[in-house]
């Protein structure tokens, strides 16, 4: 056989196996994003009808008269030290985060303070609370702006806010809500996000979606209270393990009623 028909072959044979395999490859690919599209439609949470919108009424109305007066949980006396708690509490406790922002303000009670202080010294006061190198770096970057920018105030504006180092939109709306009555939204945190999936307010886990989900069917004027409501009702009955449900004052209006 010739070199040149030794070539074609070759080559031939080749196109075939490049052909093969992309016809095996192709179904994976087509089950694999059939699976996706159906994961995606699954979450997705379906317009609620007149019996659930009553149901989800009746639940932020028992949330309202079970709680009346909620309040953040973060100790704090001004917009700067709510910011500061806020940015602290990022996957630790408010609890731990209350006692160890009395020394944190006590050595830097301003925002120019802040600004200047050393990065080591405020890692070790923050230490306990978790992350404390990138959350140090955050609180000085943190009121560096507000000095910068805002004449050492802390500001309304979301966007204005969401500039600052360590400040995502759950501590924008954190501080919005609590110090200036504004609501954009709804404050996800752990609590908020599993007791709104066992209430059947939302079906995904993402705090972003979560919030998407809440803002659609809770009332406005309760966005703020809701998600200091959720919050204590997560702490002292609602955990994730072992829900007290003989204690909770929406047992009757919870689909996952007994889930512990």
């Amino acid at each position: 056989m010739s070199p040149a028909k030794k070539a074609g072959r070759k080559a031939a044979t080749k196109r075939a196996a490049r052909v093969s395999t992309a016809k095996r490859a192709a179904p994976t690919r087509k089950a694999a994003a059939k699976k996706t599209a159906g994961a995606k439609r699954t979450k997705r949470r379906r317009k609620p009808g007149p019996a659930e919108r009553e149901r989800i009424r009746r639940v932020v109305d028992t949330l309202a008269a079970y709680d009346p007066h909620p309040k953040c949980a973060l100790d704090h006396a001004n917009p700067f030290e709510l910011l500061a708690a806020t940015i602290l509490s990022a996957q630790c406790t408010d609890a731990r985060v209350n006692m160890v922002t009395p020394q944190l303000f006590t050595r830097w009670p301003t925002p120019a303070d802040l600004a200047a202080a050393d990065q080591e010294d405020v890692e070790e006061v923050i230490h306990s609370t978790g992350f404390f190198r990138n959350k140090a770096k955050n609180l000085i970057g943190m009121a560096a702006g507000l000095v910068e920018r805002h004449g050492g105030e802390v500001p309304r504006d979301m966007d204005e806010l969401l500039a600052l180092p360590g400040v995502a939109r759950k501590t924008a709306n954190v501080v919005r809500g609590e110090c200036f009555g504004l609501a954009d939204g709804i404050v996800v945190d752990t609590h908020v996000k599993r007791i709104a999936g066992r209430l059947g307010l939302t079906r995904e886990t993402d705090p972003v979606k979560v919030e998407r989900d809440l803002v659609e069917v809770v009332p406005h004027d309760h966005w703020i209270a809701f998600s200091h409501r959720l919050i204590r009702l997560g702490r002292t009955v609602c955990p994730a393990r072992s829900p007290r449900c003989e204690e909770c004052p929406l047992a009757e209006d919870c689909p996952k009623r007994g889930v512990g």
